[in-house]
């Protein structure tokens, strides 16, 4: 926790221009005390609570966006709102154009329920909930339509035509991410004053030691932000110009 409060001091002080964190153990830390559920909300608390924080998964065929993270999936549904699709889907669009380089960024969500709720049949979350949010964020002029079926949302041809896919809860957002490139996926924490990244795998404790882990995520994790915070800069200097 140290060592996550130093890198985001010197990013604040301009002593670095990003946070690249390693995995940590959620239960080793909660055990110590820590009270947050995981990275994003802390660096959030860190950034000075901001709301905004969100947590992004991203790898060069892939980046999603999961509205709920950490919590159990009944809660995650219970918590599901169009306040928080909105401001997922806000600060996502910022980001693909600020860090990313994407001049005009297509975004998509997937439904909550099988099918995207078949027109109520299969729950109302869609009707009630998710095409409300992505009506109000048409007239923002931000490009994502109605919800469509998780389960055709990912294959290749799909994933051709969309920047980022928002997720209604974690693993409906993960599961895609991890099975099409799991050693490449890069954390990314969105809506903060500082990039961040991380790998997207955990601490693997059972291979410590052992000569046998995977470096690959890490070293794009780092990659990554370098290259945000490179497009974070020049994008900034534009605003600034302008």
């Amino acid at each position: 926790l140290q060592s996550i409060e130093l890198a985001v001091a010197h990013c604040r002080d301009a002593m670095a221009s990003a946070v690249v964190t390693n995995p940590i153990s959620k239960e080793v830390l909660i055990d110590a005390g820590f009270k947050h559920p995981g990275h994003t909300e802390f660096l959030a608390e860190l950034a000075g609570g901001r709301q905004e924080a969100i947590m992004m998964l991203a790898c060069d065929q892939l980046k999603v966006v999961p509205v709920t993270i950490h919590c159990a999936l009944r809660d995650a549904i219970t918590q599901l709102s169009q306040e928080k699709i909105l401001h997922a889907a806000r600060t996502t669009a910022q980001a693909l154009i600020r860090d990313f380089g994407i001049e005009n960024p297509r975004l998509v969500m997937a439904g909550l329920n099988p099918h995207a709720g078949e027109n109520g049949k299969l729950g109302r979350e869609e009707l009630e909930i998710q095409i409300p949010a992505a009506e109000i964020l048409r007239a923002e002029g931000i490009d994502i339509g109605n919800p469509l079926p998780a389960d055709s949302l990912f294959h290749e041809s799909a994933r051709s035509g969309f920047d980022a896919a928002l997720c209604m809860y974690h693993d409906q957002a993960l599961i895609p991410i991890k099975t099409i490139d799991f050693e490449r996926g890069v954390n990314v924490t969105l809506g903060l004053p500082f990039v961040r990244t991380s790998p997207d795998h955990g601490t693997a404790f059972g291979i410590a030691g052992k000569g046998i882990a995977n470096k690959r995520s890490l070293v794009e994790a780092m990659k990554m932000a370098a290259s945000m915070a490179e497009r974070r800069e020049a994008h900034q200097g534009f605003a600034e110009d302008g």
